[in-house]
């Protein structure tokens, strides 16, 4: 696995941050005290949870007078999506060769 794939699993294995990502995928840019408000969690943990989105290049963010803005960045899955196809590739090609020797082994 690549190491960026590998930073963004452990970026969006905290549960936390998968939803406050998937939020901004869901409903676009949102305010820092938006997000807050829905996460059951402080601010503070808002905004550092939201610092490891932007270190690992899943989220931006943009000032607006003393509001910051988040948004996704959905690109940032591309190692992800990747990582998904070429195992589904192996599995499947894993399977088939388990389907083929299972029918010869029935002839």
């Amino acid at each position: 696995m690549s190491p960026t794939a590998d930073l963004l699993f452990r970026t969006l294995a905290d549960p936390t941050r998968r939803a406050l990502f998937e939020r901004l995928c869901r409903d676009g840019e949102q305010t820092v005290g938006v997000l807050t408000a829905g996460a059951g969690v402080s601010q503070p943990a808002v905004s550092k949870h939201l610092g490891v989105l932007k270190r690992a290049g899943l989220v931006r963010d943009r000032q607006a007078g003393r509001q910051t803005h988040y948004r996704a960045e959905l690109r940032a899955l591309d190692p992800l999506d990747a990582w998904a196809r070429e195992m589904k590739g192996f599995w499947e090609a894993r399977i088939d060769g388990l389907e083929d020797l299972l029918n010869r082994m029935d002839q």
